[in-house]
């Protein structure tokens, strides 16, 4: 297996263009989720803390990849305790919907990769300087691309990763207005089509997010 240090953890989240947020991820299914992300090139997924399997589904989908090809994140850690456990069962990575110091200075602590959620420029610049690799501009959606863009403009040296109410219609919006890399759940994931098995409905979305995010980087 092949370990990446947390400089090639970030360029691997960074270069998948796409976090997928698997919110109530079902044991009898993540794994053939994640299978089908990382088919249509999403390479770095986030499982939410806020699921009593959390813990199990990070450590199970974590062994089923190695390291060079997918990272396995924690979502919604809200605190410290929580973001010693996420990292324990093999999280590479971890996310909050906040600005909580505990968490950011536990994943410093342990070298794993962290991103704060913030709203404003205030707190977007208060969780880069508390240690964060990068920040989560949450929620994305109730403000849209300009609001990300009016962030990334004074400060450019963060790192943004827009999420909540990404889709496919906007998340070329995102890239252009300076998103570093998006997060993205339900318009990734359709769970009707999660529940019926097509899993080849998931690798196709996650195709199409991963292509029109390239493309946006790319200028086209």
């Amino acid at each position: 297996m092949v370990t990446l240090d947390a400089a090639e953890k970030m360029d691997r989240l960074i270069d998948s263009g796409v976090v997928a947020v698997m919110r109530g991820a079902d044991a009898d299914t993540a794994l053939d989720v994640a299978e089908a992300l990382h088919g249509g090139g999403v390479t770095a997924l986030e499982i939410t803390v806020d699921n009593p399997d959390a813990m199990e589904l990070i450590e199970a989908v974590s062994a089923s990849f190695d390291d060079d090809e997918v990272i396995v994140g924690a979502g919604t850690v809200l605190e410290a305790e929580t973001a010693r456990r996420a990292i324990d069962s093999g999280a590479e990575f971890v996310v909050s919907p906040t600005v909580d110091r505990g968490v950011v200075e536990t994943c410093n602590r342990y070298g794993v990769l962290v991103a704060p959620g913030a709203f404003t420029p205030t707190e977007a610049l208060d969780a880069y300087e508390a240690g964060a690799d990068l920040v989560k501009i949450f929620p994305a959606a109730s403000v849209g691309p300009s609001h990300l863009s009016a962030i990334a403009g004074p400060l450019p040296q963060i790192p943004l990763m827009p999420t909540g109410g990404v889709g496919l219609d906007t998340v070329a919006d995102y890239v252009e207005a300076g998103a570093a890399v998006v997060g993205a759940g339900s318009a990734l994931m359709d769970e009707a089509a999660i529940e019926s098995g097509d899993f080849e409905s998931v690798t196709e979305t996650a195709r199409e997010f991963t292509r029109r995010v390239e493309a946006a980087r790319e200028g086209e």
